[in-house]
């Protein structure tokens, strides 16, 4: 029998294995927190799915236990799935200014604002709960306000970066606290857990500062009206959009929700500066001269229903994209995303609009916010951790931010590369991964959590694969037999109209299936369901090598 006892674990419910829905917990005798709620957006073969996010039944299980939900910036990956956790979990939220007023407006939407205790943390805060102390330490990203988290456990100190990156000329000359991170090195780490979403990039990330003065020199050669396309939840990046608007003496116009939201909070509290009397409305936009305007426009990721993707199909009231009017995209496609950003870009180019897209190496419009190689070895040397879980990325960036790891001097034995839902153990200074608990995928599809599993999916993919066909079948209630003929309606499967012949067939096939099956009147419905499904289905994929979905209807009179 082990003798292993476990006194801290650490483990993820998202984030491992995929970028988005990020959700990290620790654990320490009594005591639960939980780093990030994130959500992610579907890719096409989840048909209808809204968004995803994690199962929490373990948080669920030991609510009891859950002490703090700590959150180290605001984009929507470590924001996007709190409105869900709180539902069902209503726990204290620690965040910064900025990352709290976007965590509002999320709340605002479910109305759960009044109910949830918000509390405003900084770099220099400190926090107790009984045997746990927590401090944070001030990054870089490419959203302000972003911390790192340390919590001192009487096992040892346990460091979660955070996204983040090392930019020594920043937009709002905010610096990472980098003497902060090495005197919590030099105290001793006992496990780091770091982002991994650039480790396969080598060298240094350049700095945000370098974006704004390409885009001011776009802003400057372009002779129409400019569009301006980046994440809402990028306020340099908007900031610098601002500053290049008024050096070239434009006014600005925001389109799409999160944009219009997220510039509001932004400037509400202090983080982004727009002169006054800059910002117009987007019905004025036809009404000034088409070289004194900027749209900034959510949709870069090519999402379907936001604001450059209706902009690129001439679907868009009040605002439209004319021929010699410029297109700039400030951002990278994230992974999966490449398709439905290159149809945009073909839509505006049919539209006749000078494009600028691209990897922003070539552009110049966009930087990562994550960390190169030598940042995030940087981060490793600044920690001296004796543990390592790499976190945030794919596993080929998990792999090779392991090979950064041990290049710095971290024992590849106290790497570990997790799933989500692997438990991490420590006792006296020793770590062991031999447990899970559970984890995975929650679709979230209008109103419902949850309700859409694998099966409505697979249905899902079959419809829209090979379509349906629904047979109405009206039975005499004492006899079994038909009192009509079968009515037979296709739908995605062949136009009723063009293959009356296979109907024709099809509805005698029924006919005769019914006639032959003798069963009594108890069972006959579900036994008639069977034969006729069974029946068309081999039918049909003799004669068209299609399998459509076959929904029998019996209707006793």
């Amino acid at each position: 029998m082990s003798t292993f006892d476990e006194k801290l674990s650490v483990f993820a419910l998202g984030g491992i294995n995929e970028i988005g829905k990020n959700m990290y917990v620790l654990e320490y005798a009594d005591d639960i927190f939980v780093i990030d709620c994130g959500s992610k957006f579907p890719d096409e073969s989840l048909l209808g799915i809204d968004l995803i996010i994690q199962d929490i039944s373990y948080l669920k299980e030991n609510q009891e236990k859950i002490r703090a939900l700590l959150i180290t910036h605001g984009h929507e990956d470590h924001i996007g799935g709190i409105p869900y956790l709180l539902k069902q979990i209503n726990i204290p939220v620690y965040a910064t200014r900025l990352t709290l007023g976007l965590i509002e407006l999320r709340l605002k939407e479910h109305g759960l604002l009044r109910n949830t205790e918000l509390n405003l943390i900084t770099s220099d805060s400190s926090l107790e709960f009984n045997e746990i102390g927590i401090t944070f330490f001030k990054t870089n990203h490419s959203i302000p306000d972003c911390v790192g988290i340390v919590f001192q456990t009487p096992e040892g100190t346990v460091v979660h970066t955070g996204d983040f990156k090392f930019d020594f000329t920043p937009v709002n000359n905010e610096n990472p606290d980098i003497n902060k991170m090495a005197e919590i090195g030099d105290s001793g780490v006992l496990l780091l857990l770091s982002e991994s979403t650039n480790a396969e990039r080598p060298g240094f990330n350049s700095s945000e500062s370098l974006i704004g003065g390409h885009i001011e020199e776009a802003f400057r050669k372009a002779k129409r009206k400019v569009f301006i396309s980046t994440f809402a939840s990028n306020v340099h990046r908007v900031q610098q959009v601002v500053d290049a608007a008024q050096k070239t003496n434009r006014k600005l116009a925001l389109l799409g929700r999160s944009m219009v939201n997220v510039v509001s909070v932004a400037s509400e509290l202090g983080y982004l500066t727009i002169p006054e009397g800059m910002l117009i409305e987007k019905h004025e936009v036809k009404k000034m001269d088409s070289e004194k305007v900027v749209i900034l426009c959510t949709g870069s990721q090519g999402e379907p229903m936001a604001a450059l993707s209706r902009l690129s199909t001439s679907n868009f009231r009040q605002v439209e994209i004319d021929p010699g009017d410029t297109v700039i995209f400030a951002s990278s496609p994230i992974p999966g995303n490449e398709k439905s950003v290159s149809s945009i870009i073909d839509n505006l180019f049919l539209l006749g609009a000078k494009v600028i897209y691209g990897p922003g190496s070539s552009t110049g419009m966009h930087v990562s916010g994550h960390a190169f190689q030598e940042e995030l070895k940087l981060m490793l040397t600044l920690m001296k951790p004796k543990y390592f879980i790499p976190i945030h990325g794919e596993y080929r960036m998990l792999h090779h931010h392991r090979l950064l790891a041990e290049s710095v001097g971290v024992e590849r034995k106290n790497i570990f590369i997790i799933n989500n839902g692997d438990v991490v153990d420590f006792n006296n200074q020793s770590a062991r991964q031999t447990r899970d608990v559970e984890s995975g995928n929650v679709f979230v599809d209008g109103l419902g959590i949850g309700d859409v599993g694998k099966v409505v999916l697979r249905d899902r993919k079959l419809l829209s694969e090979e379509g349906m066909l629904v047979i109405v079948i009206t039975i005499n209630k004492r006899d079994g037999q038909l009192v009509s003929n079968p009515d037979t309606v296709s739908r995605g499967f062949v136009y009723s109209r063009d293959s009356e012949e296979l109907m024709d067939e099809v509805n005698q096939l029924i006919i005769d299936s019914i006639q032959k099956s003798e069963t009594s009147s108890g069972s006959r419905r579900n036994v008639l369901k069977q034969t006729v499904k069974k029946s068309v289905e081999t039918f049909l994929y003799d004669r068209t090598k299609r399998r459509p979905m076959i929904l029998p209807i019996i209707i006793e009179i």
